[in-house]
C-alpha cells in the first residue's frame, strides 16, 4: 500500500469512527471524544489528588495525549461538568499546554472557600468570552447543529432546566461555597448509526429523584455512572435507559454501585477505557492486562487502543 492509499484510507475510515476515551484517574473524571468530524471534546480533567510525581507524570501523559489527537481538528471544546477539584484539577495547565478556545458550562456562581488556581481558571473561563452555557435543549453550531462548512459533534443537552426551582437551590448552594455537584449537566454524544452514550457528572442520587420528571430520557447505550460511580440512577430511569453497559468509575470499592443485573465495565479494575465507535458497534479496549468480561463478542484480536477485551454489539 502506497503512502497516498494509506492516507485515504484512513481519512476513509475516520470519516465513520470516533473515539472515546476515558481516563483512570484516581477519584476523579477525565474524558475525551475524537469525533468523526472536525471536532474535539474534552469532559472534565483531574490531575490526581495524591500530587506525587508518578501521578504528575501520567497527567502530562494524558495531556500530550489530547494535544496529540486532537491535532488537525478546527473545532475544540472543553465541556465542565462542575467545578470540584476532581473534574478541573490541573485545569489551568491544561489551558497552558492545549489552549481552551471553547469553554462549556452551565451557568452558575459557584465561590470556593479554598480557592485554587485551578478554580480561578474556571471562573476566567467561566465569566469570560470563550464560555457557551448548557441547559436542556440548547443548540450551537457544530456541537449539534451541521451546516455546509462541517458536520457537527453529537453532543446534546437533557439537564439543566434553568427554571427548575431544585437547580436554582442547586445554584444558590454552589453560590454559598457548598458543593457545587449537582449543578452538573446531562449530555449525551451519539454517533450516526452507532452509539450513544451519557454523562451525568456529580449529579447526587436524591437530586435525580427530584427531577427526573423534567428530563427527556432515552436509550444509551453506555452510561457513565454519576459521581465515578457512587450515585445510583434510580431503577425507573434506568429502564427508560435501559444501558447495555454501565460504566463505574474510580472510588473506594464500599462507596460504589455495582448496579445488579447490568452489564458493567469498573475502571477501578480496568484501568484507562477507550472506546472505538463505528458503525453499529463499539471496539472496547483497556489498559490493564489482565481484565476481561464475559459479555462481549470477540470479533478480533487487536491490541489498537490497549488491551482488547471484546466488542459491544449495537
Amino acid at each position: 500500500m502506497t503512502n497516498f492509499d494509506r492516507k485515504f484510507s484512513n481519512k476513509i475510515k475516520n470519516m465513520f469512527m470516533s473515539i472515546v476515551k476515558s481516563f483512570s484517574v484516581g477519584n476523579g473524571d477525565m474524558f475525551y471524544i475524537k469525533h468523526n468530524t472536525d471536532n474535539f471534546t474534552t469532559i472534565d480533567c483531574c490531575n490526581y489528588s495524591t500530587g506525587t510525581t508518578v501521578d504528575r507524570n501520567l497527567f502530562n501523559e494524558h495531556l500530550d495525549e489530547i494535544k496529540k489527537e486532537s491535532r488537525g481538528k478546527n473545532i475544540t471544546r472543553f465541556i465542565s461538568t462542575h467545578p470540584d477539584n476532581d473534574h478541573i484539577g490541573g485545569l489551568e495547565e491544561f489551558n497552558n499546554k492545549i489552549g481552551i478556545i471553547n469553554f462549556y458550562c452551565v451557568k452558575n456562581n459557584a465561590t470556593k472557600l479554598d480557592e485554587t488556581d485551578d478554580f480561578d481558571k474556571y471562573c476566567e473561563l467561566r465569566d469570560g468570552d470563550k464560555h457557551f452555557y448548557l441547559d436542556k435543549g440548547c443548540s450551537r453550531r457544530w456541537m449539534n447543529k451541521s451546516d455546509k462548512k462541517r458536520h457537527s459533534a453529537g453532543i446534546n443537552c437533557l439537564w439543566p432546566v434553568t427554571s427548575n426551582e431544585h437547580f436554582k437551590s442547586a445554584l444558590k448552594d454552589a453560590k454559598k461555597g457548598n458543593s457545587p455537584n449537582n449543578i452538573s449537566p446531562i449530555i449525551t454524544y451519539s454517533l450516526e448509526n452507532g452509539v450513544k452514550m451519557m454523562w451525568m457528572g456529580d449529579m447526587m442520587a436524591d437530586f435525580i429523584e427530584k427531577v427526573k420528571s423534567e428530563i427527556d430520557w432515552e436509550e444509551v447505550d453506555i452510561l457513565f455512572a454519576p459521581h465515578h460511580g457512587r450515585e445510583r440512577v434510580p431503577k425507573d430511569v434506568l429502564n427508560v435507559l435501559k444501558p447495555k453497559i454501565i460504566v463505574i468509575g474510580e472510588a473506594e470499592s464500599e462507596h460504589l454501585v455495582y448496579y445488579q443485573n447490568y452489564k458493567k465495565i469498573t475502571q477501578n479494575s480496568a484501568g484507562d477505557i477507550t472506546f472505538e465507535c463505528v458503525a453499529n458497534k463499539v471496539h472496547i479496549y483497556v489498559s490493564k492486562e489482565n481484565y476481561e468480561v464475559d459479555y462481549l463478542v470477540n470479533e478480533y484480536n487487536s491490541d489498537t487502543y490497549g488491551t482488547y477485551i471484546g466488542t459491544l454489539k449495537l
